[in-house]
């Protein structure tokens, strides 16, 4: 795993971010003045229980939502400040998506939905690149078939390969192995730690399985909207217990 001491600086720096959603009663917070740094070079995991704040987090340091107040920095750039054209920029050119549901597009091969980013970041598609990245994710055999005739665990494998694809800075993962069976999990996981440990890329991912959470090289615990707690080179059973304080 990534040494923590060997990674000071932040990949995305949130600072007092705060986050609201309409509703019945009028507005309910949801993140409320979160400072948070994710490190270069290493894997985060964000948990804590439902309704915490976990995913709105998530999509608040990679730009999908904008925060009611406070900063979000990747690099230089505030995200937090950012109109649509430059968020689409950012997440285009920057950013990498993992999500838990896979968003392949259906009538495209594995092939095809990889290089749709480059297609979209109107980049010349080189056909080595593009097997290339489904190599890296073990799939370069199924470069011609559709979704439908993958398992879930190779196109969740397909959407991490459209997502190194491109290059990004960092990658955000929304609970990316919890569709899937264990050893499709353990798969993933595999991966998504070789985009640190081998491509020095930033990974920040929202997990609920201790046994997920324990192949990051951080945890954050979030409660209510705030940060509560922080373990550096956890275990499952470290991770686990310290959600159970919350689950009393």
């Amino acid at each position: 795993m990534s040494l923590l001491t060997d990674i000071q600086l932040p990949a995305v720096q949130l600072a007092a971010v705060s986050k609201s959603y309409p509703g019945a009663a009028g507005s309910v917070p949801v993140l409320r003045e979160v400072s948070l740094g994710f490190s270069q070079r290493a894997l985060t995991a964000v948990m804590g229980p439902s309704g915490s704040g976990k995913t709105t987090l998530l999509n608040c340091a990679a730009g999908l939502d904008r925060p009611d107040s406070g900063k979000v920095l990747l690099g230089d750039t505030d995200l937090a400040v950012c109109d649509e054209r430059e968020l689409t920029a950012v997440r285009r050119g920057r950013i990498g998506f993992v999500f838990q549901q896979f968003n392949l597009l259906p009538m495209l091969t594995a092939y095809e939905n990889v290089a749709l980013p480059l297609r979209l970041r109107r980049r010349s598609v080189k056909r080595d690149r593009v097997m290339e990245a489904l190599r890296e994710v073990g799939l370069a055999d199924k470069a011609d078939r559709r979704p439908a005739q993958l398992s879930g665990g190779q196109q969740q494998r397909v959407a991490i390969a459209r997502t190194l694809v491109a290059e990004p800075e960092i990658v955000f993962a929304d609970e990316p192995t919890g569709s899937l069976d264990r050893h499709s999990g353990r798969q993933i996981m595999d991966l998504l730690r070789a985009v640190v440990d081998r491509a020095g890329r930033t990974v920040v991912m929202v997990a609920h399985d201790p046994a997920v959470a324990a192949c990051a090289d951080r945890v954050v615990f979030l409660s209510d909207g705030k940060v509560v707690g922080r373990l550096d080179h956890p275990t499952a059973d470290a991770v686990a217990a310290r959600l159970s304080m919350w689950e009393r």
